[in-house]
């Protein structure tokens, strides 16, 4: 495939979950209007951002896959003949529980799965209360628009992760995202953040000569604790092709439904003009291994 066009959906989520999704299938067929064949969703897609607090009853929200999430969007992955990629709150067994990207194929099936592998807990982010480490590795996804190597936020801070997807054969890198703003943040902090959460994207397809597509949600959602004064999710959905580039970026405020044509033979060519791979010391780095060098 020499260029493929992916759709990417940036929205804000309200507590109806039955609203949220409506919304997902809209946005979803309008996209595939427009030709889409790969469509990525936002981080956990289907409600709020529950992690801004610990609640035992939130875990209600969980989900097998299969389950009615890939049902319903395996239904529609069928009906317009496109591949998309979900976020879900997985339920594994009883008391276990995975932040879990799955990827739909044009025909309905399950392509494949990723269990976020790195788990934040940070104010407003107590992920570890709610999310098992993933355990199937750093996996690309094969379908039939190409080996999708699948992330999920917080991942998306890691080059080690980035690396491996890109070593297994990744032909695009694909992070579903939930970040933002917390309400005590300075406005010279925010423009740090969201600079070094772009950069560090836009570092990964250099580094590894593929494209990026990074899809965030967008809103204010409120801390149900009253703690914080919730989180502002700052949007920016891009992708960047594999010099960095941006090819196209959302706002930071809007709501927006973007299709973008990618060039997937570039990649061929940058890494034969940046060889990085070729050129890695792989007999030096041993001690990536280890937690720290004492």
């Amino acid at each position: 495939m020499d260029t493929l066009k992916v759709g990417l959906i940036q929205q804000s989520n309200s507590v109806d979950s039955t609203e949220n999704i409506n919304k997902l299938v809209k946005n979803i067929k309008e996209c595939a209007a427009k030709g889409a064949q790969l469509i990525v969703l936002q981080e956990l897609h289907n409600g709020l951002y529950f992690c801004q607090t610990e609640e035992v009853n939130t875990f209600d929200l969980g989900e097998t896959i299969p389950g009615p999430s890939t049902e319903r969007f395996g239904a529609l992955a069928k009906e317009l003949g496109v591949v998309l990629v979900l976020s879900l709150f997985e339920k594994r067994a009883p008391g276990l529980y995975h932040n879990t990207a799955v990827v739909i194929e044009k025909d309905g099936s399950i392509a494949g799965k990723y269990r976020k592998m790195h788990i934040p807990d940070d104010p407003a982010y107590y992920e570890k209360f709610y999310f098992t480490p993933g355990d199937l590795g750093f996996q690309p996804i094969q379908t039939s628009v190409g080996k999708l190597g699948v992330l999920v936020c917080w991942d998306q801070w890691y080059p080690e992760a980035a690396r491996l997807m890109a070593l297994a054969g990744a032909e695009l890198l694909i992070y579903p995202t939930a970040i933002g703003w917390e309400s005590s943040d300075k406005e010279d902090e925010k423009t740090r953040q969201k600079d070094a959460w772009v950069i560090s994207q836009r570092g990964h397809a250099v580094h590894n000569g593929l494209n990026v597509i990074a899809v965030n949600r967008i809103g204010h959602e409120d801390d149900p604790s009253g703690q914080t004064k919730g989180i502002q999710f700052w949007g920016n959905s891009f992708v960047a092709g594999p010099q960095g580039e941006i090819i196209v970026q959302a706002s930071n405020d809007q709501e927006e439904n973007i299709v973008v044509d990618i060039d997937m033979k570039r990649s061929e060519q940058v890494r034969r003009w940046w060889p990085f791979l070729r050129d890695r010391r792989i007999d030096a780095y041993g001690n990536l291994t280890k937690r720290f060098i004492d």
